[in-house]
Formats: C-alpha cells, sequence, structure tokens
C-alpha cells in the first residue's frame, strides 16, 4: 500500500523501519470513486492525499463554470493546499476524475509526524518546492505562451493524461475553449 509513496519520496529523504512504521499508522487508505469530492469550495480542507492510483482536479468555480487549476496523478500530494494549511475555508474544490486509491492524512496527524520524524519537515519543503515550481511555471506559461505553446508544452509533460482526462477539463485548464483545443489539436495533426 505505501510502496508508490516510498518510492515518491525517496528523492527528497530516506525512511528507517521504525519511520515508515509511524508514517503508515498516521494514514489511512481510502478507495474512492470517480467524481466525489474530496473538499469543496467555502469548507475547511482537513486532509492531504497521496495517490496511489487515479487522478485528481483541483478548481476553482466561476460564474458557473469550473476553472480547472491543477490535475494530480499518482505518486503525487494532493489537497487544497490554502485551505489545508490555513484551516480555513477554501476557494477551491478538489474531485477525483477516476476511481482512486488514496493514502490519506488528516492536518492534526500530519503536524504530529512533523514532530515525531524530522524528515518529514524536509519532505514537506521538497513537495513544496516542487508545487510552487509548478505553479510558477503555469504562471508563466499563462503570460508568455500562445495557446498553441501551452497545449505542445502540456502534451509534451503530461501526454499521458489527454486520453485520461476529458478534453473539456484539459481546455479549462490550459484557459481556452473545448473549440479552441480542438482547432489546435486539428491543425498540429495535419503538421
Amino acid at each position: 500500500m505505501f510502496q508508490y509513496f516510498y518510492e515518491a519520496t525517496s528523492q527528497f529523504c530516506s525512511f528507517t523501519p521504525d519511520e515508515k512504521q509511524i508514517i503508515e499508522s498516521h494514514f489511512t487508505y481510502r478507495q474512492v470513486p470517480r467524481k466525489f469530492k474530496l473538499s469543496e469550495e467555502g469548507k475547511i480542507a482537513r486532509e492531504l492525499y497521496f495517490i496511489n492510483k487515479g487522478l485528481l482536479r483541483l478548481f476553482y468555480t466561476k460564474d458557473g463554470s469550473d476553472i480547472t487549476a491543477y490535475i494530480f496523478k499518482e505518486k503525487l500530494f494532493a489537497s487544497c493546499y490554502d485551505s489545508f494549511l490555513k484551516q480555513s475555508p477554501g476557494i477551491q474544490t478538489l474531485e477525483t476524475l477516476e476511481d482512486s486509491d488514496l493514502l490519506v492524512i488528516n492536518y492534526q496527524d500530519l503536524n504530529k509526524l512533523y514532530e515525531r520524524i524530522l524528515k518529514m519537515n524536509i519532505l514537506a519543503r521538497k513537495v513544496a518546492e516542487q508545487r510552487f515550481i509548478n505553479a510558477q511555471q503555469i504562471l508563466s506559461s499563462y503570460i508568455l505562451d500562445s495557446p498553441e505553446e501551452r497545449y505542445r508544452k502540456f502534451e509534451k509533460q503530461h501526454g499521458d493524461l489527454l486520453l485520461r482526462v476529458p478534453h473539456y477539463i484539459i481546455a479549462s485548464f490550459l484557459g481556452i475553449t473545448p473549440v479552441s483545443l480542438s482547432r489546435i489539436r486539428k491543425r498540429l495533426l495535419r503538421e
């Protein structure tokens, strides 16, 4: 159950068998169906998720439309981080795009782990740094790249998601309409 967790975290730190036992005692395993809201806008995000299997979508709702902020896949941590870290109502929703197998930890248990295992602080910093880098790349792409360039980058970095995620969600993530995405894809196919 923790194989992917330790594979993903091994690039940042390695845990002893005793530390692994403590970590595993603080997480719970949860299977969640597709289209399940793990955290909702206006509510406090009380849990952090590690994805063993499945996809999660983080999105905002504006004027009745969903705007995708990020798509999390296997071996990633996911949450509505702003709400989770501040333990205050959030402005995002996190839902499953596929049936998902998750390792789940609540805010209090995560803080207990920080106190008991110092390496967890290193892991949290490294995950936060990666999230910051991803957010900067997304923001830079919105400012500097054309919609076609954003699509090409998405295809190169996350091509596997093109077969797993509905295209209207990908269009939303890229900041374009589904019609524009369809035109871009047709134009690139002709090249």
